[in-house]
């Protein structure tokens, strides 16, 4: 390469950094979401700790959040180390990583091609396509980066294994290939992508001029060979799903047969597909979570959709001498394989952050066809660069512009409702967001809509059920819990209920009614401090004072928190006994050393049964 030319390649490098973080850059305003965050960084003692010894054996150890990714763990704790929790330093550096992803992927290109524009747009098209935006934006999603950095790297190895023969570049590639797979296993159809790779751009499959004749390392080899070649590599791949799977199982998050069907996955497979292409040609309405169908699909949606994706791949076939459409194809497809839909996972039918690696194969194959098609009718280059231009700014304003709507849990769960129906998740995380801001109505209403739209477990009922309690609304908290007595056949559960609707007969003032609610939850499970506390109350009130210290003595054993010890103190008081009075008030005092939340709670407690503090 002549100095001329590594200058351009430079000035275009750092022309592409440049305009990454230019249209990444509102995301220094953006603050954490309550969409995982909490778990993987705001509520997480372990990454909390910053960078242990302790915490790199439970980043290797632990399968949270149903995934195995002790790197993306890792890189957590190094965030928070350096930036504690300052939202501006987790989400730039999923920027930096993004851009860094970028520039290699267009270094790549260009030295697999020899083209320097067209590998340029690729990598511009990576860069800032709006559909990425999740993949970047959402902190904790720093494994999708990661592992999208290690896979590019990868790519880099082992393109130059494939030119020089060197066995450690071969034995690199494995090493970051593992690595890879242990900040996110997106990338565990690798093996197939450096299959697609000899075919084009090496052309180390079949006939055709390789790309550098005067490499023997590149000489065309048998496709079997090649399989062979890269076997360490799928070894590794299918190690790393049998973990993947394990990590799954433990949290819970694979659908069972019984719950999405054989036939519907098929069915969202081939709609999914078309849906995503939909998304790389025209990137509105992006959202973090779109809903499954909860019915089978429309025929002619499923027929139509696997009638499109039919024809474009008889087209790819029909002008395979052209073989980047064909790898690029292959390489949206293939790699999509395994967040299609076949394993079900989660309540998604699709998400954008499933296209981050798949969609490199599309941009492959639009822009080689667009500079091939170009050449041949003679379009001249600037023509061609402008558009170029207008498509990339576009899309980075698309990208600036959906950057916003993850500013904060309110802003980018209104957005979702804005632009999907009948979308549970995207009513409760507003529901969610809406109780943090005190905002208790909006709250209460987006969560029923939520209520309406899904069959939630009986424990987030209970939870609605005790929001609706705190926020003064008891009929609809008795309905939520009745709702549970009658669906749950968990004894647990069942007294979780009834000691609810005690205490939505309490704030009613419906006393017999609340001593019958609690009864029923103390019959149930004689450990129910909700219960207990209750009827220690109620034992107040009709001036059992001994029978409430009984009581009450029995919750703080249960549930020491202040509010219990403070509402002790006060049956001790009744009861004439000072002295323990005050070593329970003493005690709710170590534990808050602030009492007035807890003193203003008691208050209420005892309010809603006609009393008042001694």
């Amino acid at each position: 390469m002549s100095a001329s030319s590594e200058k351009h390649i430079v000035i275009y490098g750092l022309l592409l950094v440049a305009a990454t973080l230019a249209f990444y850059n509102p995301i220094v305003r953006n603050q954490f979401t309550d969409f995982d965050d909490s778990a993987y960084i705001l509520k997480n003692p372990q990454i909390q700790g910053g960078l242990t010894w302790d915490t790199v054996k439970w980043s290797f150890t632990t399968f949270r959040e149903g995934n195995w990714h002790p790197l993306t763990w890792l890189s957590h704790a190094v965030d928070y180390q350096l930036f504690r929790l300052n939202p501006v330093g987790h989400h730039y550096t999923n920027v930096l990583v993004h851009a860094g992803s970028a520039l290699l992927l267009f270094l790549l290109l260009r030295r697999a091609t020899g083209l320097a524009w067209p590998s340029l747009c690729v990598a511009a098209l990576f860069a800032l396509h709006p559909v990425n935006v999740e993949s970047v934006a959402w902190a904790a999603e720093r494994k999708n980066v990661l592992s999208m950095l290690f896979c590019l790297l990868a790519l880099h190895a082992y393109d130059r294994y494939a030119r020089t023969g060197g066995r450690y570049l071969y034995w690199l590639v494995a090493v970051l290939f593992a690595l890879g797979l242990m900040a996110k296993p997106q990338i565990v159809t690798l093996p197939f992508v450096l299959l697609l790779w000899d075919y084009w751009p090496l052309q180390r499959i079949g006939t055709g001029l390789p790309v550098e004749a005067s490499s023997a390392a590149l000489t065309p080899r048998s496709f079997s060979s090649l399989v062979w070649e890269k076997m360490p590599l799928f070894v590794l791949a299918a190690a790393d799903s049998v973990v993947t799977m394990l990590a799954q199982r433990a949290g819970n998050t694979v659908r069972t047969l019984s719950e999405v069907s054989v036939a519907a996955r098929l069915e969202s497979v081939f709609v999914s597909y078309v849906r995503y292409l939909g998304k790389a040609f025209w990137p509105t309405r992006l959202v973090p979570m779109y809903p499954r169908a909860a019915n089978s699909l429309p025929g002619g949606q499923v027929a139509s959709a696997v009638a499109l994706l039919l024809l474009l791949s008889a087209l790819v076939l029909r002008w395979r001498e052209r073989r980047y459409l064909v790898a690029g194809w292959l390489w949206f497809l293939g790699t999509l394989v395994p967040m299609i839909g076949i394993v079900t996972v989660g309540e998604q039918a699709l998400a954008d952050r499933y296209g981050y690696l798949p969609f490199v194969g599309l941009f492959i194959a639009v822009v080689w066809m667009v500079e091939e098609v170009a050449s041949e009718r003679g379009i001249r280059s600037a023509w061609l660069a402008g558009s170029a231009v207008v498509v990339l700014i576009a899309l980075g304003l698309l990208t600036y512009r959906q950057l916003g709507y993850w500013h904060d849990d309110e802003a980018l769960w209104r957005h979702t409702l804005s632009v999907t129906e009948g979308n549970y998740m995207a009513h409760n995380n507003l529901a969610i967001a809406l109780a943090k801001q005190g905002q208790s109505d909006e709250a209460v209403s987006e969560f029923r809509a939520a209520t309406a739209l899904h069959k939630y477990p009986p424990d987030q009922i209970l939870s609605l059920a005790e929001y609706e309690l705190r926020v003064g609304h008891p009929q609809e908290a008795i309905e939520a819990c009745d709702s549970v007595v009658r669906n749950s056949a968990e004894a647990k559960v069942q007294a979780a209920a009834w000691s609810g609707v005690g205490q939505a007969r309490l704030q009613l003032h419906q006393y017999d009614q609340a001593a019958e609610g609690y009864g029923k939850a103390l019959l149930l499970s004689p450990e129910n401090g909700t219960a207990l506390t209750g009827s220690g109350v109620l034992a107040m009130r009709q001036g059992q004072s001994e029978v409430a210290v009984k009581e009450l003595s029995h919750a703080v054993r249960i549930d020491p928190s202040d509010v219990n010890f403070l509402v002790l103190a006060e049956a001790l008081r009744r009861a004439g006994r000072a002295a323990e009075a005050e070593a329970a008030f003493a005690q709710a005092q170590k534990i808050s050393p602030d009492l007035r939340p807890a003193q203003s709670a008691t208050g209420q407690l005892l309010s809603w049964a006609g009393l008042s503090a001694q």
